[in-house]
Parts: C-alpha cells; sequence; structure tokens
C-alpha cells in the first residue's frame, strides 16, 4: 500500500529488552506482525508505538487500540489484548473460533509453545486497526 509513517516511543524499547529471554523474540515478532500488517492494510498511513498501562501499544487515526504484553503472573502465555467494550474479540470468535485461546472480550492468548496462526492473526490485527471504519461490517471486513 502507501508508505507507512511509524511513530515509536523510546520506552517501548526498553519493555521490550526488559522481558525474560524466553518470551523476548516472541513478543518482538507480534510486534512486527503488526507493524507489517499496518503497512500492507489500505488506509492505514501511520502507526503510533507506544506504553499504554505499561505495555506496548499500537495505536492509529481509525483504529482500537492494540496492546501486547507478557506477565509475571501467567509465565507460560503472552496476549495481544484488544478494547474490550469493542465488537472485536467476540468477532474474532466467532470467525476463528478455535484458532485462538481468547480472554473474555479483551484478548487473544498464547501459549509459549504454541505456533502462532499468523494469518489469521494478521486478519484481527488488520480489523484493529481499522477498526472505525469496519465496525459496521458483520465482520469487521475479515
Amino acid at each position: 500500500m502507501g508508505k507507512l509513517k511509524l511513530k515509536t516511543d523510546p520506552t517501548v524499547e526498553a519493555v521490550f529488552a526488559n522481558y525474560p529471554d524466553f518470551v523476548r523474540d516472541k513478543m518482538q515478532r507480534l510486534r512486527e506482525l503488526v507493524i507489517e500488517t499496518a503497512e500492507e492494510t489500505e488506509g492505514v498511513t501511520a502507526l503510533e508505538e507506544t506504553l499504554k498501562w505499561g505495555e506496548p501499544s499500537f495505536v492509529t487515526k481509525n483504529g482500537s487500540t492494540l496492546r501486547m504484553d507478557w506477565k509475571e503472573k501467567t509465565p507460560g502465555q503472552y496476549a495481544m489484548y484488544f478494547q474490550c467494550t469493542s465488537r472485536l474479540v467476540d468477532t474474532f470468535r466467532w470467525v476463528f473460533d478455535r484458532k485462538f485461546q481468547f480472554e473474555g472480550k479483551r484478548a487473544i492468548v498464547f501459549q509459549l509453545n504454541q505456533e502462532i496462526p499468523e494469518l489469521e492473526l494478521k486478519e484481527c490485527i488488520k480489523a484493529s486497526l481499522r477498526y472505525h471504519k469496519v465496525k459496521d461490517q458483520i465482520t469487521l471486513g475479515i
């Protein structure tokens, strides 16, 4: 698509650097998937990478904030978080059913030893990055 303008808050790098070795590459891969998807998504020209609630987060003009994190209290998993008041996770559950493990209306959870279904996840990321443009569509453009 067009040229993506990526703005990264320097404090994000510190969060990634502080993840334990066993999860850092997995978190970095989620980050890469968000950036790749933004680059490939029509209508997304700017992506801001920042911290929200201390977690790496992504914001676009017409999107819903997308966050990701690994938490010490659940060391065997990491997750991608979506606005719980949106239709995002309910729609992902409906469209992708058994492809993902979900946490309520707010997250897709990944186990450390799990292979991520990247094509499907990129569809979820795309829906989040364009949420305010697609929220009236039954499957959010997926």
